[in-house]
Order: structure tokens, then C-alpha cells, then sequence
């Protein structure tokens, strides 16, 4: 052999193995991950129905909810006594960059999504603030994968930054929404919770593909009852591939000779269970994301939390330091706590005849204008009203008032004129 065909053979050998290395599909490397213990990525998570199906409604529903500004008010009334108020702060800039233009590529919609799914799924949610000396500016997206940490090793008095792509972040430059999380920089997600069953269903599902693309047909073994020569394997062996291939449907046809018998090497779906484990994967997974057949429950175990995590984390970095303990930021959660029209009607109903909304409030609530005359709150003329700032008791019906400080009453309008 010369020198020049030990080279060619090489290189024979190289493009073999890279040629291999390329007709590798998707499926077949997260197969050969899973069987070498490698972790669960999200991508691969997010690839099982069940998980990207509880991750996308819990996303939606909070993505749709606008994000309030308010602030607390202290007036003086009559008496020289402070009363608290909280109004709607609606001509703050930060209010849009939440609700209308971000200063990103994502809108709020997009952002706010984004956000969710990256607190399931992954170490954590970072959003970088955008300022200019006091002034807001934008919210932008990083991708948590871009995202490392500088620690203290300080158990006590814990410190950290961010560092993305070389430069380092105080950590108040973001808006941080962790799960789960120890030391203030980096969660835990659902997805690393629940990791074994889902490398079981994530195998189970490339066993399934491997079905399908065989046609349904199960692996096994050829016998044989007399020798075959090797013109008759090789034919055998490319008539099998066909049938295991993907090629048209009269190549899916094996027509076994004399003397040959075909055994199954491989149980099948039902005798694997697999739809019980698949149904037992589902259960989890529903019971990790906190979604139940009832809706309220939903909304109370799987959504609140995590808007309370975002709540949190505005009031944190997303306020100047003389407005904290003054200003907070709050979700509109009517769209998914007001239950069905005929429900909310129902309650409504009630809220006015007990007196704890007036027709325009109501109206509000729906989005509908208000109505001159109908900001009024109807009043059971047999019950007796007590204000608790001045102590005094009021009778509707006859328009007698009581002051228990003083224990006198009667001396108002007794009559009623």
C-alpha cells in the first residue's frame, strides 16, 4: 500500500464519520443525551405536550393582564384626622413601557409571556432596566442563558452580578423573578422538579415516532430453517430496510420465503403501559404547574403566585427609593377573576343591593361609561348605619342619629323633615 492510499483511506474514513455525524437527526441526539445522563434542557421539556401546554395557558393568562400604578394619599378631613386614599397614577411613563411600548424588539404582550415561561421553565427571569439618571427608558429582555453570576461565598451577608457577554450588572439593573430560589440570583424551575418522569415520557414519545415512522411495525428477529447463502441475506437485509424505511407504500411489503419465520423482539404499547404512564406523567405535570379541572383553583395556585413573584420584583427595582412604601405596581386581574357573565352579573346584583357598588362603578367594572345620577348605592331603609370615625348611630327610616360618645340621640331631624 502506498503513501498516497493511506491518506485517501483516511480520508475516506473522516468523511464517513462526519457524514454519519450530519444524518444524525434531532431525535436520535436527544435520544443518545437522555441514555447518557445528561440533563433535561427546556427545549426538551418544552417538547411534551402536557408541559408546553401548561406553560402556554399560564403564560397567556398573565400576559393579557394590564399593570396599574398607585399610590397612597394622606388628606386631612374635617376633624384634623388623616385619612388614607389610594389612587391610579395614570400619567407615568413606566405605566406604558408595561402596557403599551416596552423600548424593546418584544411588546408588553411578548415580555410579559416571556417572563413567565422563563420563571417555569428555566434559572429565572431577567429583565434589564433602561434608565437615564431617574428617568425610565425601556425594558429589555435577556435570554437567562446568557445570563451568569459573580457570588460572594458569604453565607450571611450575600452579594452578587450579573455578567453577560463580559460585562458586569448590579443586580438592581434588573427585574429578577426567580422559583424557588436560595440566595436571591438564580432559581429553581419546574422542569428540574419533575426531570425523571419527563425523561421517561420524552423516551416514550421517541418510541412512539419510531413506530410511526416504521409504519407500526415492532422490532424483532428473522429464523431460519436451513442455511441462507450470503446472495440471499443481502437481498433479505435491503428488502427489510425498505420496510423499515421511509420510502412509498409498496416498499412497506416483505414477502418471508420457505423456511422463514419472523418473532417480535419488542412488547407493544399496551404491554408496555405506556398510556398509563403517559396518563400518570400528565397528572404530574398538572400537579407541578398547579392546573386543576377547576378554574378558580387554577387561577389561585398557578397564576397569583407568579404575578405576586412580577409585583414584587417592580416594586423592587422598577421604583425610585423616595417612592417605595408610597407607589406600587399592581396587575388589573378582573380578566381572569370575574368568573362567566352570568356570574359576574349575579354578583353584581348583589354588590348593589347590599350597598358595596354604585350602577357606575358596576359599569365601570365592565368597561362601559359612566351615567349621570347612577353614582348612588342603594340603602335597606331598616337597617341602622354607624359611622365609625364620628361614633354615631343613623336610622334611615326615621332620620334619628345616636352619638355614643355623648349617649344622647334624637336630636337631629327626629321627625324626619
Amino acid at each position: 500500500m502506498g503513501l498516497f492510499d493511506i491518506f485517501r483511506k483516511r480520508e475516506e474514513a473522516t468523511e464517513n464519520t462526519t457524514t454519519e455525524q450530519n444524518n444524525e437527526t434531532p431525535s436520535d441526539l436527544l435520544l443518545k443525551s437522555l441514555l447518557r445522563g445528561e440533563q433535561l434542557t427546556k427545549d426538551k421539556a418544552l417538547s411534551i405536550p402536557a408541559i408546553s401546554s401548561a406553560v402556554d395557558r399560564l403564560s397567556n393568562a398573565i400576559a393579557m393582564l394590564p399593570i396599574k400604578l398607585y399610590k397612597y394619599e394622606t388628606k386631612e378631613n374635617e376633624d384634623g384626622k388623616k385619612e388614607i386614599k389610594v389612587v391610579e397614577v395614570f400619567d407615568d411613563v413606566r405605566t406604558k413601557i408595561l402596557n403599551h411600548e416596552t423600548g424593546d424588539t418584544l411588546d408588553p404582550f411578548q415580555l410579559k409571556k416571556s417572563i413567565v415561561k422563563d420563571y417555569l421553565t428555566d434559572k429565572g427571569s431577567y429583565i434589564y432596566i433602561e434608565k437615564q439618571f431617574n428617568d425610565f427608558v425601556s425594558l429589555r429582555y435577556v435570554n437567562p442563558d446568557n445570563v451568569s453570576f459573580a457570588k460572594n461565598f458569604d453565607p450571611i451577608f450575600k452579594d452578587a452580578k450579573y455578567l453577560i457577554n463580559g460585562r458586569s450588572y448590579e443586580t438592581y439593573n434588573f427585574l429578577t423573578i426567580l422559583r424557588n430560589t436560595q440566595d436571591g440570583t438564580e432559581g429553581k424551575s419546574a422542569v428540574d422538579e419533575i426531570s425523571s418522569s419527563i425523561e421517561t415520557a420524552f423516551t416514550t414519545i421517541l418510541y412512539e415516532l419510531g413506530l410511526v415512522k416504521k409504519g407500526g411495525g415492532k422490532k424483532g428477529f428473522l429464523t431460519a430453517t436451513k442455511k441462507l447463502g450470503k446472495e440471499e441475506i443481502k437481498a433479505l437485509k435491503e428488502a427489510w430496510s425498505k420496510y423499515y424505511g421511509n420510502g412509498t407504500n409498496e416498499d412497506n411489503v416483505i414477502i418471508l420465503n420457505d423456511g422463514l419465520e419472523f418473532k417480535e423482539g419488542a412488547n407493544s404499547s399496551v404491554e408496555l403501559q405506556m398510556n398509563e404512564r403517559k396518563k400518570t406523567l400528565k397528572d404530574d405535570i398538572k400537579d407541578v404547574f398547579h392546573i386543576y379541572d377547576d378554574y378558580d383553583t387554577t387561577i389561585k395556585d398557578g397564576v397569583i403566585p407568579i404575578i405576586s413573584a412580577i409585583e414584587h420584583a417592580l416594586n423592587k427595582n422598577f421604583l425610585l427609593e423616595k417612592e417605595k412604601g408610597i407607589y406600587y405596581f399592581a396587575f388589573d386581574t378582573k380578566k381572569i377573576t370575574r368568573g362567566s357573565l352570568k356570574e359576574r352579573y349575579e354578583a353584581y346584583k348583589i354588590a348593589s343591593e347590599t350597598g358595596w357598588m354604585s350602577k357606575n362603578e358596576i359599569r365601570y367594572a365592565e368597561d362601559y361609561d359612566a351615567i349621570d345620577g347612577l353614582d348612588v348605592v342603594s340603602l335597606n331603609l331598616a337597617n341602622v348605619l354607624y359611622d365609625i370615625k364620628t361614633g354615631q348611630y343613623y336610622t334611615p327610616n326615621t332620620g334619628s342619629v345616636m352619638d355614643m360618645s355623648k349617649g344622647t340621640g334624637g336630636d337631629n331631624n327626629e321627625s324626619g323633615n
